[in-house]
């Protein structure tokens, strides 16, 4: 296990401050001018503005966080074949890698954990490549590139669809990293319990029940709207006894372009969080629409509790 795993595994585990990661790189791209892709999202600012995405990785160092996400949350093959970048898997995720990289050796001045993403949405109906065995062998081979290329944790992000979440977990198994997993929900005025992000039909407690059964290093609760939060930490607590994160998104998504409709204030995100942490969360950051600003302020939130 490398000194970069073994801090953030003890943090979790309780042993100091809980852990500040960034905020949602897909947009924070856009807000810095990067076209986003109507079929990969943000996938091409990694070979058309490379230098974009490292600095953006550094400004979420400056801020205060402590773990990076590496612009691969829609680098798997069943996102770049349909939009035509089948040939350029590896080379687009060792980038990825190689940028989060750069990021860290040029301005952290704390330990700084790089992650690597990995996530079943696909915005291709085609069961060619929206199938459980075609994202499985898609997460398997993206996780592969990932660990080679040197992330220190896998993370599972924005599981909704029970068949396809335990397809990648199942592939992503084994490969001798830490693996997080992070599951998204959202609550529904006509529907009485929470549902998966995107799918009303899909119940999000049983989501949880099947998926902690993969015994990851970490559950997240991400990509949910921060008033949603509570409802669904609660949902994984009663799975889940290990170390829970929460990094939430804010804001409206419609393909290819995140809305930064009426954003949380980054005060009133590190209001929310100070509950979080309080009901024994170990990691705070954000996701879609959150910047800087808003891990800056989680950043004294979490200093300011101790």
């Amino acid at each position: 296990m490398t000194s970069e795993v073994s801090w953030v595994e003890k943090r979790l585990r309780g042993d100091g401050l809980p852990i500040v990661i960034d905020g949602g790189m897909g947009t924070e791209l856009e807000k810095s001018g990067v076209p986003m892709d109507g079929k990969v999202w943000s996938a091409r600012a990694i070979m058309s503005h490379p230098q974009v995405v490292r600095q953006v990785h550094e400004r979420f160092i400056e801020a205060g966080a402590e773990v990076i996400i590496t612009n691969t949350f829609s680098t798997a093959r069943h996102m770049l074949e349909p939009g035509g970048l089948g040939r350029e898997v590896r080379k687009i995720n060792a980038k990825a890698v190689s940028l989060a990289q750069q990021a860290r050796d040029a301005g952290a001045q704390h330990p700084v954990a790089i992650v690597g993403s990995i996530c079943e949405w696909t915005h291709d109906d085609d069961p060619t490549w929206n199938s459980p065995d075609a994202v499985g062998r898609a997460a398997k081979e993206q996780a592969e590139i990932l660990a080679e290329s040197g992330v220190d944790i896998i993370a599972l992000e924005m599981c909704e669809r029970l068949e396809l979440s335990e397809a990648v977990a199942s592939a992503v198994t084994g490969l001798g990293l830490p693996m997080w997993i992070g599951v998204s929900a959202r609550a529904h005025k006509d529907h009485d319990s929470l549902s998966s992000f995107s799918y009303v039909d899909r119940d999000f407690e049983n989501l949880v029940k099947v998926l902690c059964k993969y015994s990851p290093a970490l559950m997240n609760v991400m990509h949910t709207a921060v008033p949603d939060v509570g409802a669904a930490t609660d949902v994984v607590k009663k799975y889940w006894n290990g170390p829970i994160g929460v990094y939430p998104e804010s804001g409206y998504f419609s393909m290819p372009n995140w809305n930064f409709v009426e954003i949380i204030e980054p005060a009133e995100l590190a209001e929310q969080a100070r509950q979080w942490l309080a009901n024994g969360v170990r990691l705070v950051g954000g996701c879609c629409g959150l910047g800087p600003g808003h891990i800056r302020a989680l950043r004294g939130a979490v200093s300011a509790d101790t």
